[in-house]
């Protein structure tokens, strides 16, 4: 895809539901370094890279009411939630999105590796690559994020959220990708993402580090 739809597919996003702008952008760069740190083939990383700017393309078509809702979630509510992964590939196909890393990604980034995800429930290596590394950057990324509900941030929350990743090894998640994501973070291979994409970072500092990363990664898989 070019990078420019990507651009504006993703402040789509964002004006939908403000919460996902630090977050879209960290989840990128994690997918990108994780990516590396495994030899994925450049083309392939490009194709990854930019389904995980989209993987929530699909929330552009829940309920505001639903969607940005402050409390719990009924059961009702969450399996329209369930329904975005769907709506997100279709989405994409409409778009004329054919490469299947970005349809897999947005199609597949909520099945588990014990099958018991949503919505296909498909398991272990049914589920293609780029969703299997991107369950567990999405996981971290959405227990390190500020919540008003969260008491313990920072550092400390990383370390809490590997230790739910490492008891999640073979259920939830892909072993060798906890294990990748795991070593990657302990060597600070992550740290740049942390500090220039925190939720505690002013506005405009966020948006010059978000159009940085976002001309870097452009620029870097441009030519491919």
């Amino acid at each position: 895809m070019d990078p420019g739809v990507v651009q504006n597919l993703v402040q789509q996003i964002e004006r939908k539901d403000l919460s996902t702008a630090a977050h879209t952008w960290r989840v990128v760069l994690y997918t990108r370094a994780m990516a590396e740190s495994l030899s994925i083939d450049h083309e392939q990383i490009a194709l990854i890279t930019q389904a995980a700017a989209l993987h929530d393309i699909g929330k552009l078509d829940l309920p505001d009411h639903i969607l940005q809702k402050p409390g719990k979630l009924t059961d009702e509510e969450f399996e329209i939630i369930k329904y975005h992964p769907v709506s997100g590939s279709a989405r994409m196909i409409d778009l004329d999105v054919t490469e299947e890393p970005i349809l897999d990604l947005v199609r597949y980034h909520h099945e588990r590796w014990d099958g018991v995800g949503y919505p296909f429930q498909l398991k272990a290596e049914d589920i293609p690559i780029g969703a299997r590394l991107f369950a567990v950057i999405d996981s971290f990324d959405a227990m390190t994020s500020v919540r008003p509900y969260r008491e313990v941030l920072g550092d400390k929350a990383a370390e809490l959220a590997l230790i739910e990743l490492q008891a999640g090894m073979g259920s939830q998640y892909w072993p060798d990708a906890v294990e990748a994501f795991t070593e990657l973070f302990k060597s600070g291979g992550l740290d740049h993402i942390l500090h220039y994409f925190n939720d505690e970072v002013t506005l405009p500092a966020f948006e010059h580090a978000r159009h940085v990363q976002f001309d870097a990664i452009r620029n870097r898989y441009s030519k491919l």
